[in-house]
């Protein structure tokens, strides 16, 4: 079975595949070489999610609100 290449998986892929990665590992059932294997692609899933998720909080908006607490548009989140 060929292994999707991380670059290619969604956030919600990676992170379905992190999951499973660190349910093997855990279990502690699998030989040593499958184990470093396990723990490459984990690291890299893990990257993965990060940047996804970094790419997501930059998106985020904040809503302005005027003086009265009336909505008056949004502003990108400083800081992130």
């Amino acid at each position: 079975m060929t292994e999707t290449p991380v670059t290619d998986l969604s956030f919600e892929q990676a992170m379905k595949e992190l999951e499973s990665v660190v349910d093997k590992l855990e279990r502690g059932d699998v030989a040593l070489d499958q184990s470093i294997s396990l723990y490459e692609r984990g690291a890299a899933l893990k990257k993965r999610c990060d940047e996804e998720l970094r790419r997501a909080e930059e998106k985020v908006a904040a809503i302005t609100l005027d003086g009265n607490g009336a909505p008056t548009g949004t502003k990108p989140v400083e800081g992130m």
